[in-house]
């Protein structure tokens, strides 16, 4: 890595030797400004106002503007000999523990190289020197121009160098939190905490940037004469009406996104927790009590239908029954009646004989 500044660290009476270099980079997708019409590119020039002319960057200086409209030059060299002991020395001034350090404070991070090998004693003497006592030296230095405050901080086997905006410039967050007055009840705090359990932790080396990979998608679609990929759909949302019951169903989702169920006895629990009564609540038990009284009806029409149809086909097969006795008896007494005719006949022709 190329280093950007160099200078020393100042630690009491021992200087350490050191390079600064950049500790992050930008992933970003640039763009550049172009003429719609015919797609020329656009571009800025440096231009004099008094000689109306463009002019290279060696002829460029700086300046300061007074109140009155006039310029000032100020020039390398007048800046060199500000009466600053920073100017090339990052100068430690307090060693406090990391958690005084406001996160709104950082800035910028860099790493520190030791700059050769007569640094590299010192340089391991100070980093084992904070690892040991868990705390993070505050300097000051100089860079681009003006004095900087700065954390340092051991990062593996390297130290660190974070920027530090200075305290008056943070701004304090007045006025932002709400007017309105709102109680929060333990309930709700812990169905809060529980989703909190739920999202649970996450490597932050698994996070990247999706934006700018659709936005590679979109210019590979673009130059290879194709058209750039649809935008899905959003999901919608609608009006959170109560927090209890949008804490209940992000619970939820968080557990069914991370292939989990919750346990019946965690889903009867959160039934359980008082919510805002719907207006559609009333209803659903009347129907739910109106169908089961239906479907009793139901059910014991069909039983006095089938014990009547039962009845009739009994009441049939006995009116059967008894029609075909009757008719055996009939037939009985037919016969009977036709032996006794041909008894007659006979006994009437040996009288005859």
């Amino acid at each position: 890595m190329r280093s950007i500044w160099n200078g020393a660290i100042s630690f009491g009476l021992v200087s350490i030797p050191i390079k600064l270099v950049n500790a992050t980079e930008s992933h970003s997708i640039s763009f550049r400004q172009i003429h719609t019409e015919d797609g020329g590119r656009i571009r800025y020039r440096k231009v004099c106002e008094l000689d109306d002319r463009e002019v290279t960057q060696s002829e460029i200086g700086k300046g300061y503007e007074d109140a009155d409209g006039t310029i000032i030059p100020i020039t390398d060299e007048d800046l060199s000999h500000l009466p600053l002991p920073t100017a090339k020395t990052i100068e430690i001034v307090a060693f406090v523990p990391a958690d005084r350090i406001d996160p709104l404070q950082m800035d910028a991070a860099y790493y520190l190289a030791a700059g050769g090998a007569p640094a590299a004693k010192p340089y391991t003497l100070l980093r084992e020197a904070l690892k040991r006592s868990q705390k993070v030296a505050i300097a000051k230095y100089a860079l681009r121009g003006r004095e900087r405050l700065g954390m340092l901080r051991v990062v593996d086997d390297a130290i660190a160098l974070h920027g530090l905006l200075w305290p008056d410039e943070v701004r304090a967050p007045e006025g932002l939190a709400p007017d309105t007055k709102v109680t929060v009840n333990d309930k709700e705090l812990d169905l809060a905490d529980a989703l909190m359990d739920t999202l649970g932790e996450i490597d932050l080396d698994d996070l990247h940037d999706e934006y700018r990979e659709a936005l590679e998608e979109v210019v590979a679609a673009k130059a290879a004469g194709e058209a750039p990929p649809e935008a899905p759909e959003p999901a919608k949302g609608g009006k959170v009406l109560d927090l209890m019951a949008a804490l209940e169903k992000s619970v939820r989702d968080a557990k069914e996104a991370r292939g989990e169920e919750a346990a019946p006895e965690e889903s009867a629990e959160v039934r359980q927790l008082p919510a805002r009564k719907s207006a559609r609540a009333t209803p659903k038990q009347a129907g739910g009590k109106k169908s089961t009284s239906t479907a009793k009806k139901t059910a014991a029409k069909k039983t006095t239908a089938a014990a009547k149809k039962t009845t009739a086909k009994s009441a049939q097969g006995a009116k059967k029954t008894a029609s075909a006795g009757s008719t055996t008896k009939k037939a009985a007494k037919k016969t009977t009646a036709a032996k006794k005719t041909a008894a007659k006949k006979t006994a009437a022709r040996k009288r005859t004989a």
